[in-house]
């Protein structure tokens, strides 16, 4: 069958439908991607560009002694648009790829619709075409009938929710209570940090646990995935959680005492002209009033103006291991993909992982009526095997070492291990490419 006889459709213009779309572009295919908004948009989501970034701006470290370090590079090798137009966006945020949002999205939403292969159709899609190759990349707050429509088809669903950190910015931030390093002295200070000391850190716990959360709507109302935990619900399980969590001291030293600060709450550059900051792991569920008289008791954000105060939402992901290949084809359908994170991977570089993979099996399932799954020793292809394997518990996960398959090398050093792993990983990639280059038209 010709490239050009039929046409693909990819439903949700997110980071893993934007992929998908692309991938199934650049090998010739004619895309219809649908995206509803302007028409139809989730409680989470406000603007009206594709891969609207709705928590943090950060899609996590670059360095490859670190797993999101390792599966961007992956996806470069790839050919990913998603991570080129991240590249292409950064901001400042030490050894982490961060973006300015609006300039990502107004990025990709530019290739997007400039690409001569993918029609944009702003409409909502309600039924999945049982007939037609279709990559379902709707998120993870998919709505109305095509929700129906999916669990219809798949049997069941899940879901999880999840939370967003507050926005301040940067003129109110008082400086005078703040130092500006990276842990470690990694990267080149772009964190703003806000030390407290023994008093300060525990009278701040103290009013977080007591604070007056906001009524969640039915369909929030379930359980919170751990990597999102409300830092009010983290703080509430012991007074040194936090100090232990996002606000660990380890790694600083405060330069006007010379020692290591009992607590540091650090702020992220949230946009390219350094005019937001981002509370960085200050997802929460507090209402806006008590955000704000709960947060101001960290002696840096006393006086702090909220651009966005933090909100939480809900999540949706299928049970995988039931329902999807390692190819993230349904099972009863192999002409349904599913990607991003309502194929129950976790995080904003997972979902491009995702949508790439699925965007090329769908090609290739078109062109050679066959699909192909990456080499678990990769951790696209370890992704890809974590939601397809059995297992009775499931829930959504990071990329992370542990899904790969164990070195046999004895390395005592933690980060030499790691980097191990990478360069496994990105060897096992490479001849990967070069043996299926012409066959999957992997580039």
């Amino acid at each position: 069958m010709r490239a050009t006889d039929k046409t693909v459709k990819v439903i949700g213009a997110g980071l893993a439908g934007c992929e998908a779309a692309y991938q199934l572009s650049k090998r010739g295919i004619k895309t219809l991607l649908y995206e509803c908004k302007p028409k139809v948009k989730s409680p989470a989501h406000h603007a009206d560009g594709f891969c609207e970034l709705v928590c943090s701006n950060s899609l996590k470290g670059n360095d490859l002694s670190t797993a999101g370090g390792l599966l961007k590079e992956e996806l470069r090798k790839l050919g990913s648009l998603v991570i080129e137009c991240a590249d292409a966006c950064s901001v400042p945020a030490g050894g982490a790829l961060a973006v300015d949002r609006n300039e990502f999205s107004a990025l990709v939403t530019e290739r997007t619709e400039n690409n001569p292969n993918i029609e944009i159709r702003r409409d909502l899609v309600e039924n999945i075409d049982s007939d037609g190759i279709t990559v379902i990349a709707t998120g993870p707050l998919t709505i109305g009938k095509l929700n129906d429509s999916l669990t219809e088809l798949l049997g069941e669903s899940l879901h999880f929710y999840d939370a967003a950190a507050p926005i301040v910015s940067y003129e109110s931030i008082n400086l005078s209570e703040t130092f500006t390093a990276d842990r470690y002295g990694k990267g080149d200070g772009d964190y703003i940090n806000c030390p407290m000391n023994k008093e300060q850190y525990e009278k701040f716990v103290s009013e977080l646990v007591s604070a007056e959360r906001a009524t969640l709507h039915d369909f929030e109302k379930g359980e919170v995935f751990e990597s999102c935990m409300p830092v009010e619900i983290m703080a509430a399980r012991g007074i040194d959680t936090l100090r232990f969590g996002p606000l660990r001291p380890v790694g600083f030293k405060d330069p006007v005492t010379g020692l290591r600060p009992y607590a540091v709450v650090q702020l992220r550059k949230e946009n390219a002209a350094g005019t937001m900051y981002n509370i960085v792991g200050f997802q929460t569920n507090l209402k806006f009033g008590e955000q704000k008289r709960v947060f101001s008791l960290i002696p840096a954000l006393g006086s702090a103006e909220y651009l966005r105060y933090g909100v939480m939402h809900r999540n949706s992901f299928v049970n995988a291991p039931k329902v999807l290949s390692g190819s993230f084809a349904v099972k009863n359908a192999p002409n349904i993909f599913i990607a991003g994170q309502l194929s129950g991977v976790e995080g904003y570089v997972e979902s491009i992982a995702s949508g790439l993979t699925a965007g090329m099996n769908a090609a290739e399932l078109l062109l050679n009526d066959k699909t192909i799954e990456f080499p678990r020793e990769t951790l696209i292809g370890a992704l890809g095997g974590y939601i397809s394997a059995e297992n009775g518990n499931f829930q959504p996960m990071n990329a992370n070492f542990g899904i790969l398959p164990p070195i046999t090398e004895r390395i005592k050093d933690k980060k030499e291990k790691k980097l191990a792993y990478s360069k496994r990983s990105l060897d096992t990639l490479g001849q990967f490419i070069h043996k299926n280059l012409t066959q999957f038209n992997l580039l």
